[in-house]
């Protein structure tokens, strides 16, 4: 671990009499604003991220990209858990037009809340984010590109998306748990099969992303079920919801029943339910095809108990090529929704927020439409 704080800052006096203003483009449909330019930029590393090579992946691959680009950035290592969520919430943010996160899918749930910490959430949140895939997992990156691209491939698209500077909407997820903490994501929430291969599969993280490959071969060998229940808020239901007000003006207190227009599964035995507002769950999981950033939607999946080893074994399979709808699975059941609550009844378990694990217990969610502003293009 690194005893001290490590800033690395590279200027460059380039592009500096371009205009400063924001540029609207129309691409392919959706509105998008550019970055100002020259784009000061905060690149937060994790060098523990993945296989540990987040760092040495950005001086061989991105480094030489951002200097031919003129994009002046600061580079900070990060040296602990919830480092980058302290270091978010109290920066001066006036300094940058950017920050962008060189690891997996975590750091940037933990620059999200720090941001949505500040007094002044509501303009902090509105800073562009990017993504440099540097993890395990890499969901968002995995996302944001249009075509099926793996490792330094994958890398250097996002790399490119950096250098140009384009920037869209994001949504994200408000959480609350029983301790009625709440928290912000851009990715999904997970329990029972999803969640226990992310975590028990830490353990494997030396070896890169096929460490997912190994945890959910091996929670197949002793696949659980789990009790609980289950409720959610159709999107055909929902009212519609502004863009950029934080208000889960959709959830009842966690005391409270759920209202009538909501939807109560009547099963109580799973496998896994999983509720993702993004494409892919890893860089080899299509998980919904079709779904953008913000599409204001929160795609529902779970599945039932009953569903054999080999039957969930070829979902994944299948997931890797988008195709795992059309398997005619019975214990597959897949909704769009606004908002959801899960309540486990089995007494051991875990639940994961952006693939962290947070507190075990009653948890429900809204999401927000174009709450966050990413790089994407």
């Amino acid at each position: 671990m690194h005893s001290t704080l490590t800033l690395i800052s590279v200027t460059f006096a380039a592009c500096g009499s371009r205009t400063a203003i924001l540029n609207l483009f129309f691409l392919g449909g959706p509105l998008l604003q550019k970055v100002r330019r020259p784009c000061r930029t905060m690149i937060l590393v994790n060098p523990h991220s993945g296989r540990g090579q987040a760092l040495q992946l950005f001086t061989g691959h991105i480094q030489g990209m951002l200097t031919e680009a003129s994009v002046p950035y600061t580079l900070v290592l990060t040296e602990h858990q919830n480092h980058a969520r302290e270091l978010v919430k109290k920066a001066d943010l006036s300094q940058w037009d950017a920050l962008v996160i060189m690891s997996g899918d975590g750091l940037l749930f933990e620059v999200i809340n720090g941001l949505m910490d500040r007094e002044d959430w509501q303009e902090a949140i509105q800073t562009p984010l990017g993504i440099l895939p540097g993890g395990s997992g890499n969901a968002l990156a995995a996302s944001r590109n249009d075509v099926m691209a793996w490792n330094e491939e994958l890398l250097l698209s996002c790399g490119f998306m950096l250098c140009k500077g384009l920037v869209g909407s994001m949504d994200l997820v408000s959480i609350h748990l029983a301790s009625r903490q709440r928290l912000f994501s851009f990715l999904s929430i997970a329990w029972g099969f999803v969640a226990d291969v992310d975590i028990e599969s830490e353990k494997y993280r030396h070896v890169g992303a096929i460490r997912f490959l190994m945890g959910t071969l091996v929670r197949l060998a002793t696949l659980r079920v789990y009790q609980g229940r289950l409720a959610y808020l159709p999107v055909k239901e929902a009212p519609k919801h502004p863009k950029g007000t934080p208000v889960d003006s959709l959830l009842p207190g966690l005391d409270q029943p759920v209202p009538e227009s909501w939807t109560v599964v009547k099963e109580e035995d799973f496998v896994l339910v999983l509720a993702i507002y993004q494409s892919h769950l890893a860089e080899d999981l299509w998980t919904v095809p079709g779904a953008m950033a913000d599409d204001g939607v929160i795609h529902l999946f779970y599945v039932t108990a009953g569903i054999s080893r080999p039957a969930l074994l070829r979902l994944f399979l299948a997931m890797e090529k988008g195709a795992h709808l059309a398997c005619g699975c019975p214990h597959l059941v897949y909704e769009k929704v606004r908002a959801l609550r899960l309540e486990p009844i089995t007494p051991q378990g875990m639940i994961t927020v952006d693939g962290e694990m947070v507190e075990y217990g009653p948890v429900q969610a809204q999401i927000h439409p174009g709450l966050a502003k990413l790089i994407c293009g």
